[in-house]
Formats: structure tokens, sequence, C-alpha cells
């Protein structure tokens, strides 16, 4: 049995939270390079390139890369040997969100209560995931969520015949009415199968795999690139100015489901698709 104090836990999201919110991935950055050359649109090379520049500078200034500094999600998978000390995990993570955001002068966004709408005050509680694997490792991956991009994602139970056009058809409808509102190029994390819960899981998830990866199943990797490219023919571009990258990159993930049902749910990312991982 390993055993983890929470102390540990809280000082390790605080530093997650500052990170992800002012350091872009790589894998983001270069996307957005790749798209630069790739790009036909003279506004939409130009906006790319600031997009960029954007990310340097935030970087170099310790700054937020976005004003939405977004509300704090974490997938925790826990080795079933390990045992934490001191206090309770969710607390903790809870607490290292509050000190992260306090400390990283990040904008604090989580209302209370949805109707109520009074404001924590320190981006808490966070939206917490947790999985139980083999082994004695935690691995905690944060992604802090905008919400302009959260507003255009959507759910739908199709039926089993719509199969895979009904899922294309569904995944480019949703790009097309979200238009320039996400602040595109955007990354689409795809869900399909499960139940109407777990495929919105699955296609928040998927916006945490890093850009450039693939699904394993060769058939679902041909997917991605088929849905990729139909969702840069739509034209929005960067900003929704017009041009050839409206998306960097679609992940699809997918759960075995019941006879009846063909869930998909689609979770869009603005550009600054940010997230980060520790293993503990």
């Amino acid at each position: 049995m390993r055993l983890i104090d929470v102390k540990e836990v809280i000082e390790i999201v605080e530093k997650m939270c500052i990170q992800a919110n002012i350091q872009l991935g790589e894998d983001v950055i270069e996307a957005l390079e790749a798209s630069i050359q790739k790009e036909n649109s003279p506004i939409g090379k130009e906006i790319l390139e600031k997009l960029v520049r954007n990310a340097q500078i935030a970087r170099e200034k310790d700054m937020p890369i976005c004003q939405d500094t977004g509300m704090a999600v974490f997938f925790v998978e826990i080795g079933q040997e390990v045992q934490f000390l001191g206090g309770n995990l969710t607390e903790a993570i809870n607490e290292g969100v509050r000190r992260g955001y306090k400390e990283g002068y990040l904008r604090k966004s989580v209302v209370l209560d949805p109707l109520l709408r009074k404001n924590s005050g320190d981006n808490t509680p966070a939206v917490i995931h947790y999985d139980i694997k083999p082994g004695n490792q935690v691995k905690i991956v944060f992604a802090p969520k905008g919400f302009g991009s959260e507003n255009m994602s959507a759910i739908k139970m199709l039926n089993p015949s719509d199969g895979e056009k009904g899922v294309i058809a569904f995944v480019e409808n949703t790009v097309s009415k979200a238009g320039p509102n996400p602040c595109p190029p955007i990354v689409v994390g795809v869900g399909i199968g499960g139940t109407m819960e777990k495929a919105a899981l699955l296609a928040k998830k998927a916006l945490t795999r890093e850009i450039g990866t693939y699904n394993e199943q060769e058939y679902y990797k041909t997917l991605e690139k088929k849905l990729l490219q139909r969702l840069n023919y739509l034209g929005i571009g960067p900003q929704g100015l017009g041009g050839n990258t409206t998306a960097l990159a679609v992940h699809v993930e997918t759960f075995p489901t019941h006879i009846a049902g063909l869930p998909v749910a689609v979770n869009i990312n603005c550009h600054a698709a940010r997230h980060v991982e520790v293993i503990l």
C-alpha cells in the first residue's frame, strides 16, 4: 500500500491551475503554427499568428492566456493500492483550486447555485471525475473549461440506424451552429456510446488528449480525420472570419452501448485547449 498525504495533492493542484492557464501546451502551439502554413485566408493567417503571439506573451509575462480562466475540471485516476492521509481527497483538490486561482490572479467564474447565481469567490467547487485503476500511481489531469465554448456543446440520442452518417451530420451541425462563438479554431471532443451522461463524459475527456494523437482503433482514427476535414470545409475559419482552419483536431472516444441507442456528445473547446497532467 502506498501512502500519499493530501498536502502534496493541494500543492500540485495549485501549481497545475496556474500552469494550465498561463502556459499553453506545445501540442496546441504546434497545431496553430502548422495551420498558419495551410490557411488560405490572409485574415485567417493573421489571426492565427496573433493567437500564437498571445500564447507567447502569456508565458513570458505570467499572465492568463484568456480572461475566462474556466471552471476547474479534473480527471483523477487512482491506483487501488493508494491510500490518502491527512484529509479528504476532494476537499484537497478544491483547496488546491482555491489557492491556485488566488495566487495566479485567475478569474473566479463559479456561482454556487445555477439559478441564484452567487459567486463562490474562489472558483470552487471543481468538477472532479474519479476512476479506480490497478497499481499504486495517481494521475491528475486538469482542464480549465471556459464557457464560450462549453455553451456551444451538445448531446443527442441518435437511433442505431443513423450510424456513422448520423454521427457525422450531428457533429457537423453542432459546429456549424456554433459558428464564431467558441473562438475557433476549435478542438472537438466526440463521445459515442454508453448512456447520455457517459457520452458527455467521453467527449469531455477526449479534449484532454494531445493534438496529433488519434484513437487507437483504425476505424475511429479514420473517422477523426474525416470529421476534421468536413469541419474545415465549413469555412468558419479563425475567429469566425472565414478560412479553412475551423478546427485543429477532432478526438473521438467510444464506449459500449445499449442495442436500442446511439448516444453522441460533442464538447467544443476554443483554440486555447488548456490541459496539464501530473503523475504521482
